[in-house]
C-alpha cells in the first residue's frame, strides 16, 4: 500500500505582500516537508488557497476603487508570484473564493443546521470599552 499526504499551511490573507516572514514561518516548513515525502515515495500533495473575504479587503478596495473581487484577483496573482519568487511550490494554489468552494462551504454549513449544530444564542462577551 503506498502512503499518502496532503500538506496545507496557513492561508495568506489577500491583502498584501508575502514575505520573508511569512515564507519563514510557514510556507518554506510545509514545502520543505513536502519535497522530503515526495522524495521518499509518499504520494504528496501541497495545497493552498488565498483568504479572500473580511472586512479588511472591502475598505481597502473600496479606498482603491475597486471590486472585492478586482482586489482579491490582484493579490491572489501577485501571492502566486512571490511565492514562485521564493521557489515554493504548491501543487494546487487556489482561492477561497472560487465557485467550488463556496459551493463546499454552503454545503457543509447546511448540513450542519439541518443536524441542530448550527444555532442563534445571546451570550455575554468581554470587550476593551476603548477598542470597541
Amino acid at each position: 500500500m503506498n502512503s499518502k499526504a496532503i500538506i496545507t499551511s496557513a492561508l495568506p490573507y489577500a491583502n498584501g505582500e508575502i514575505h520573508v516572514g511569512h515564507v519563514a514561518s510557514t510556507y518554506l516548513p510545509a514545502d520543505v516537508t513536502t519535497r522530503f515525502l515526495k522524495q521518499k515515495g509518499v504520494e504528496t500533495y501541497y495545497i493552498c488557497a488565498s483568504d479572500d473575504f473580511g472586512t479588511p479587503i472591502l475598505i481597502q478596495s473600496e479606498k482603491e476603487g475597486k471590486t472585492p473581487e478586482e482586489y482579491v484577483e490582484y493579490w491572489n496573482k501577485r501571492d502566486s508570484e512571490d511565492f514562485a519568487a521564493f521557489d515554493i511550490e504548491f501543487d494546487f494554489f487556489y482561492k477561497t473564493s472560487s465557485p467550488e468552494n463556496r459551493k463546499f462551504v454552503q454545503d457543509v454549513f447546511r448540513k450542519l443546521e439541518q443536524a441542530g449544530h448550527i444555532y442563534e444564542k445571546e451570550i455575554i462577551q468581554f470587550y476593551c470599552n476603548n477598542d470597541k
